[in-house]
């Protein structure tokens, strides 16, 4: 079992940042990889990142490509996406994925298996 706790989503103007991150706990966290995806009222859930095991190998949604980051601290079991120069579009519940089944990035939501809460991004025009 493998739990996994978001925190950072919050309101902001357009153009500005925020960070996620998401703590997990469970199994040992440097054995697989993570994802970042996103939901929005009315839409479908959305690729936004993914990093490897040991963050070697990282992919993202072309929709973020150069303006979101996503890392993570195996001492600290963290993943975390940094979020630059947000639009309204950004708007969603952002969720942390773990595929406990692969250590490498993936990008498709089926192969990741545990799931946070969801935390809540709000970008204002």
């Amino acid at each position: 079992q493998v739990q996994l706790v978001e925190s950072g989503g919050g309101l902001v103007q357009a153009g500005g940042s925020l960070r996620l991150s998401c703590a997990a706990s469970g199994r040992t966290f440097s054995n697989y990889g993570m994802g970042w995806f996103r939901q929005a009222p009315g839409k479908e859930r959305e690729f936004v990142a993914a990093i490897s095991y040991n963050g070697g190998s990282t992919r993202y949604a072309d929709s973020v490509k150069g303006r979101f980051t996503i890392s993570r601290d195996n001492a600290k079991n963290t993943v975390s996406l940094q979020m630059n120069s947000l639009k309204p579009e950004d708007t969603a519940v952002y969720y942390c994925a773990a595929n406990t089944w692969s250590s490498s990035s993936s990008v498709r939501s089926y192969e990741y298996n545990y799931w946070g809460q969801g935390t809540q991004v709000t970008v204002s025009s």
